[in-house]
């Protein structure tokens, strides 16, 4: 990922706080065929080395099953909010007009090498750790315990878990960094009068540091 000075993030929790709040991640393998893209929601855990292992699961009929059985490296991808920037929101450019429309976005990249785990048990405690993260908000959480065990049990055969030790994470802020402040008070400004309030707040303390 190309990752100028301004725009880089290496501070594990962010990286891990913005793929916890944005768990839907683009899984990239490749395989004799060539490359190969899934989208699944992951968990992160903290590990000893630091970095973090990422955690999923996936039907056994999915095609990309062969490639992550067969081992070699794997690339997960999470984006978090994103925006188009006009440059018509920069003050300079009543002063200059040397500016030029851009995107601004967060995205993490997080390479290991996956672990395929056929075993219900471990497949069951994922699916019951993912549907509780994603439930606890919510004013009455549904719980995989409120399907009738017949039922669960079907559907955990009918899945793997995958397993990534993380060994290598990037991330990038692109949040114009490289602006001016003033320009920067404008993206804020023009964010959110275009109901862009994440980008505008990610702006805004950026502008901060």
């Amino acid at each position: 990922m190309y990752r100028p000075p301004a725009f880089r993030e290496d501070r594990i929790e962010v990286m891990h706080a913005l793929i916890r709040s944005h768990p839907l991640g683009a899984l990239v393998t490749a395989a004799e065929s060539g490359l190969t893209a899934g989208h699944l929601p992951f968990l992160i855990e903290e590990t000893a080395s630091g970095l973090g292992v990422l955690r999923a699961h996936l039907p056994r009929a999915n095609d990309q099953l062969g490639a992550l059985r067969a081992g070699g490296e794997a690339l997960m991808i999470f984006q978090g909010p994103q925006a188009y920037v006009t440059p018509s929101w920069y003050p300079s450019k009543a002063e200059h007009g040397k500016v030029v429309p851009t995107w601004n976005y967060v995205a993490v990249h997080a390479w290991g090498a996956p672990r395929v785990v056929d075993d219900a048990a471990w497949v069951r405690g994922q699916v019951e750790r993912l549907t509780a993260a994603r439930e606890a908000d919510r004013a009455s959480p549904w719980a995989v315990a409120d399907a009738p065990e017949d039922f669960v049990a079907a559907q955990i055969r009918g899945l793997v878990g995958l397993e990534i030790p993380i060994a290598r994470i990037e991330g990038k802020w692109k949040a114009s960094q490289n602006r001016s402040e003033a320009d920067r008070r404008g993206v804020v400004a023009g964010l959110e009068a275009e109901d862009e309030t994440a980008m505008a707040r990610i702006v805004a303390e950026r502008s901060a540091d």
